[in-house]
């Protein structure tokens, strides 16, 4: 059954250095991400895209609200007793919720497919079938011919496929990305982005993407959500297609080219500019 991520009234607060005032890093976020949606979080450095992530994945708990990943199909209101729902609550981490970090992650004392099954080894799957999953996913990514490498022997590129494939051979619902290809050169990082959407694609998996190039939020998402400096706060909402013109067509640079991009591009640019004017003021 296909799953929703619903977040309800969130807000966090964090307490203030040395006692000084709390810091308010979300205030009133709703959203909901559905099954084989692309969902990338933009906004100036400090709005709470971390954050948001990481309230997600069950790092963290949220001072107010809730967030529920279960059932698309609602029969009524969520049912919440003493700020709890009832069986899909997120309370904390769970192999359900992948995240792919900025930094790999990656084990070095252990091989690729070594590193991509880890997770199902810890679930107790049969040597077979995690090798079996493992090699499916390194090979969507692109690496079926360097199962045996140690990580060192990697390009920053490729040890980053190596992390989204050991997050999707989890089979998670949503496949959590913060910031995976910051770190990287302009050429594999676009070469990363065609990979994520091929990826994305073929498992229909719901993705959260958060990234600070406008560029990057537009090419990937399905919806591009923008939000305010601190407290963050979803201030606007897009539904786009350029990742679907992408499938079909293969050529990254004809539609980054675009016109309606470039318009798409200079709009987000200009309400993030904006919110940092205000926050100035």
């Amino acid at each position: 059954m296909d799953k929703v991520l619903r977040i309800r009234d969130v807000s966090v607060e964090y307490p203030g250095l040395q006692g000084g005032s709390p810091v308010t890093a979300l205030s009133g976020v709703n959203l909901e991400i559905e099954q084989g949606e692309l969902v990338v979080a933009l906004g100036a450095s400090g709005c709470g895209k971390t954050t948001l992530l990481n309230l997600i994945a069950g790092f963290i708990r949220p001072t107010k609200g809730y967030l529920t990943l279960g059932s698309s199909t609602l029969t009524g209101v969520p049912r919440v007793s003493m700020g709890r729902d009832i069986g899909d609550q997120i309370l904390g981490p769970s192999a359900e919720r992948g995240v792919v970090f900025q930094k790999h992650a990656l084990f070095p004392w252990m091989n690729v497919v070594e590193n991509t099954e880890f997770g199902l080894k810890l679930q107790g799957i049969s040597a077979a079938e995690r090798r079996e999953k493992a090699e499916k996913y390194l090979a969507l990514v692109g690496l079926h011919d360097f199962h045996q490498h140690k990580v060192y022997q990697l390009s920053g590129g490729m040890q980053q496929r190596v992390g989204i494939a050991r997050a999707l051979t989890n089979d998670p619902s949503i496949l959590l990305l913060d910031e995976p290809l910051g770190a990287l050169d302009a050429l594999t990082r676009e070469t990363l982005q065609e990979l994520l959407l091929d990826a994305w694609q073929a498992t229909s998996k719901m993705m959260f993407f958060i990234t600070h190039s406008v560029e990057e939020a537009l090419f990937m998402a399905s919806k591009l959500i923008v939000m305010s400096p601190r407290p963050g706060r979803i201030t606007h909402a897009f539904d786009l297609n350029f990742n679907r013109r992408f499938l079909e067509c293969r050529d990254a640079r004809a539609v980054k080219s675009e016109p309606d991009f470039i318009a798409m591009r200079e709009k987000i640019l200009s309400i993030i500019h904006q919110d940092e004017v205000q926050e100035a003021c």
